[in-house]
């Protein structure tokens, strides 16, 4: 007898479609709002806040061809250039990001555990957000780089300034999601003798979902950020900050490559959001008002 053909359920696809079409529609907008300023800016030759010209603000369809030109003369195209530009700082990124992740993660289960060390650390926490990236990504590559295996050689150092980037987010929401869970929900349990232990992994942990993807979300795109200002001070020319540097040296003559550059590293940090939206949508089964 022949297996029946299970469709997707309709309340999944529609709204999936429906989120879809409509960032389609705001990218549209967008597009058509930079065109509109630009055309307007030209009439009017506008110099505040800045000048409105072809070097200051280029077509979108300029910037989209660029990507389709080739990079230098024969060379190879410009997309093929940014794409394994992109390819070795997604890789930076997504180490930083997975450690930065857990390293988060664990520090908010130590925290949940002592008001004490809350009170005591978090103050360290929020402050070591304070002290900007540019100051402390040179630091980090001379202190991290030579005690790195050969593998992790220049590239590794710039993962860990991502993950310094992504930590602080998750430790503060998954703090939060982790004193989220239902006072009845704890007396139920305590009431059979449950451990801290289970308590933590059966509903804390659970609870701190909807919160911990949450930071989740907002760190990906951030590691991506850091990847690429981390790259700057390890002299690494293969990632996307070398591609930076070098269309800028020529953004006078061709601003349409900086700014493909630019797409292409704004959709590598959309890409990683999607990413984690994704596995939230896979493991998130309840909404945060049914959880916390």
């Amino acid at each position: 007898m022949a297996r029946p053909v299970v469709e997707p359920r309709r309340e999944t696809v529609v709204p999936a479609l429906k989120s879809a079409g409509f960032s389609l529609l705001v990218l549209l907008a967008v597009c058509a709002a930079w065109e509109a300023y630009k055309w307007f800016g030209e009439r009017v030759e506008l110099t505040w806040p800045f000048p409105v010209n072809e070097r200051t603000m280029p077509h979108v369809y300029d910037m989209v061809a660029q990507l389709f030109e080739p990079s230098r003369r024969n060379g190879p195209l410009l997309i093929d250039v940014l794409l394994d530009a992109a390819a070795f700082t997604a890789k930076e990124a997504a180490a930083g990001f997975l450690l930065g992740a857990a390293i988060g993660f664990a520090i908010a289960v130590v925290l949940s555990e002592s008001k004490l060390l809350q009170r005591g650390f978090l103050p360290y926490i929020v402050a070591s957000q304070t002290i900007p990236i540019l100051a402390i990504a040179p630091m980090v590559v001379v202190w991290v780089s030579p005690k790195l295996p050969e593998s992790l050689a220049g590239w590794g150092a710039v993962s860990v300034i991502a993950a310094y980037i992504t930590f602080f987010p998750v430790t503060i929401n998954t703090l939060r999601g982790l004193q989220s869970a239902d006072p009845r929900a704890l007396e139920l349990m305590r009431s059979y003798a449950g451990n801290r232990w289970m308590i933590l992994w059966k509903l804390r942990i659970p609870a701190s979902f909807p919160f911990l993807f949450t930071a989740l979300k907002i760190a990906a795109p951030a590691a991506v950020v850091g990847a690429i200002i981390g790259e700057l001070p390890s002299s690494i020319q293969d990632g996307l900050a070398g591609a930076i540097l070098n269309f800028n040296q020529y953004y006078i003559t061709s601003p349409e490559s900086l700014w493909a550059t630019n797409i292409i590293a704004a959709a590598l940090g959309i890409l990683f959001f999607l990413v984690v939206a994704l596995a939230e949508r896979l493991l998130v089964r309840r909404a945060p008002e049914h959880v916390a």
